[in-house]
């Protein structure tokens, strides 16, 4: 019996025209599910391709510094603010900037709690003390972000003793690098050239803010007590004059 029920149906074979139906059809329902998968793979690729672009954009603008503000007393220390108001970066500019930096956790915070800090930190309270001069300059490519940083850096300083506040020019930052000073302190020295052509920036390096504000004022005296000679070679005095670049906030 198992044998003729074997042979019959071994006898079954589909025709051609059937075979090539089947085989379209199944072809066809094979392409109807590979469509939905390859059409969510590709929303798949794209969003997040927009999702990279908008990580990476994000990332960008939250690290671009868009302006700068030098801390200076000796230590000096640089910070980076971004468009956003917050510490991306801490620079010390010297030895004691290293060693001060190292202290400091202001990293992604808003740049008035930053400083803040900075100020009641025990090195900087304890120079103070000592009547050291500090001095905090602002520049940036943001000029509007720039004034605001130097409005509320002036409200800090009116709270230490012997701290004053400036603006400085941006073309300026690279020029203080290059000579190694933070450009804060490249500021003071800009003023002590003026007086003196033969200060070089190596002179001032290693010079505490208080250090060249002295020899500021020992230059400008040497300047009134100098004598000066007209075209009829008498001698005139002349009263020497010393104008600071930028602004400047606080007393001594």
């Amino acid at each position: 019996m198992k044998d003729k029920i074997k042979e019959a149906f071994g006898q079954i074979q589909a025709e051609d025209p059937l075979k090539s139906k089947t085989k379209a059809f199944v072809a066809q329902k094979m392409q109807e599910h590979a469509k939905p998968i390859k059409r969510q793979f590709h929303i798949y690729a794209v969003a997040c391709t927009c999702m990279l672009l908008l990580l990476v954009g994000g990332c960008w603008l939250y690290l671009t510094p868009t302006s700068e503000i030098s801390i200076d007393i000796n230590p000096s220390i640089e910070l980076s603010v971004n468009r956003f108001d917050r510490i991306i970066s801490v620079n010390g500019m010297n030895a004691d900037g290293h060693a001060l930096s190292d202290t400091l956790d202001i990293k992604f915070k808003r740049y008035t709690d930053a400083v803040d800090q900075v100020l009641n930190s025990e090195k900087i309270t304890a120079l103070l003390a000592g009547d050291e001069i500090l001095t905090i300059t602002v520049t940036g490519s943001d000029e509007v972000q720039s004034a605001k940083i130097l409005s509320e850096m002036e409200h800090c300083a009116a709270k230490h003793k012997n701290t004053y506040c400036y603006s400085a020019s941006c073309k300026d930052t690279a020029a203080a690098h290059d000579a190694g000073l933070s450009f804060g302190k490249y500021r003071a020295f800009l003023e002590l050239q003026a007086l003196d052509p033969d200060i070089l920036p190596v002179t001032v390096q290693g010079m505490t803010m208080r250090e060249i504000r002295d020899l500021m004022e020992k230059l400008c005296d040497d300047c009134e007590d100098e004598p000066q000679t007209d075209s009829s070679g008498q001698g005139n005095g002349h009263h020497g004059t010393h104008k600071g670049q930028g602004k400047k906030h606080g007393e001594e």
